[in-house]
């Protein structure tokens, strides 16, 4: 049996890793691409060895030349304090990678993902937001090399599929959390658990009021799977997130309260145009994926705690 080949851009980070193990536990034939930017050699050493796995060191804002059946493309950093570091890279890494493994996907005739972002859709004016929403976003603000260059990346793929029919799937991924999030990431999850473990002040941003809705690696995972495996038809894009929301706050005292942490709250400025909601419609995800998640947040959370403890010591 010949076995699928499929490129992983950004596979060295976060979500990538995690993708990367469960391709090669599929049986697939995996080709891992990160520059470093904000991914790790750390999170694919244990894959280094494995036959099925393979790693090229490559930004794609230039063009890669492989032979390949499937294309995940989850190159972007995708925290503010990365995305925020270098901008104009951001933006180039989302819309100059899309164009260049577009066109990849267009000589191959090979599938192709799009790890797309709930940042799409702003600072929503209607929440729980859903595939149809198109979005209250700062064109010219600190986030947006963020935002509008995943606006952009949708931009291309659909375009793509319309006028070069390139099979697209779109997914707009919302807060995830899990082991191997970087814990200097300035994402709230791994801030928090940093603070918690390290008995420092938890930070909260505004009063805590605001909401997120927090995914669980493995659930997010599947979700992409199942996108990919769907029928031609299905471009996305699909919501894929946790819909049960939390404010920040409640989510501090959570930590707090697992970590049994010795660490107060402390309360700091807003940051300009941060949302005040994000909450997923998955309703799309339910019909079509026959998907839901399945680990809540205090389970989540455990294991993600788990994996922070490994790691400062």
């Amino acid at each position: 049996m010949i076995k699928k080949r499929v490129l992983v851009t950004g596979g060295a980070g976060f979500l990538g890793s995690h993708l990367c193990e469960r391709l090669i536990l599929n049986n697939c034939d995996v080709l891992c691409v990160d520059n470093f930017y904000s991914g790790y050699k750390a999170n694919i050493a244990h894959l280094l060895n494995n036959n099925n796995f393979e790693f090229i060191r490559h930004d794609v804002t230039f063009p890669l030349y492989v032979e390949v059946d499937e294309i995940y493309n989850l190159a972007c950093p995708a925290s503010p304090f990365f995305y925020q570091s270098d901008p104009v890279q951001t933006t180039k890494t989302s819309v100059h990678g899309a164009i260049n493994l577009l066109g990849l996907a267009k000589r191959t005739k090979a599938k192709i993902f799009q790890a797309s972002t709930s940042e799409v859709y702003g600072d929503p004016s209607v929440n729980p937001q859903t595939e149809g929403y198109w979005g209250n976003v700062n064109p010219i603000g600190v986030r947006s090399c963020y935002d509008e260059g995943k606006r952009c990346a949708e931009t291309l793929f659909f375009d793509y599929w319309r006028q070069h029919k390139v099979a697209i799937k779109v997914a707009r991924i919302f807060n995830t959390y899990g082991p191997r999030m970087h814990p200097n990431d300035g994402r709230v999850v791994s801030n928090f658990i940093v603070q918690a473990l390290n008995g420092d002040p938890i930070t909260l941003y505004g009063d805590g009021s605001q909401t997120r809705s927090f995914c669980y690696v493995d659930d997010l995972i599947e979700a992409m799977i199942r996108i990919m495996d769907t029928d031609s038809e299905v471009t996305g894009p699909i919501n894929i997130g946790n819909p049960v929301e939390f404010t920040i706050k409640q989510l501090a005292e959570l930590i707090i309260a697992q970590t049994k942490s010795s660490s107060t709250i402390i309360c700091r400025n807003l940051p300009k145009d941060d949302p005040k909601q994000r909450q997923p419609d998955i309703t799309f995800a339910r019909d079509t994926l026959g998907w839901e998640p399945t680990v809540q947040l205090y389970e989540g959370l455990t294991k993600t705690i788990a994996y922070f403890k490994t790691i400062l010591r």
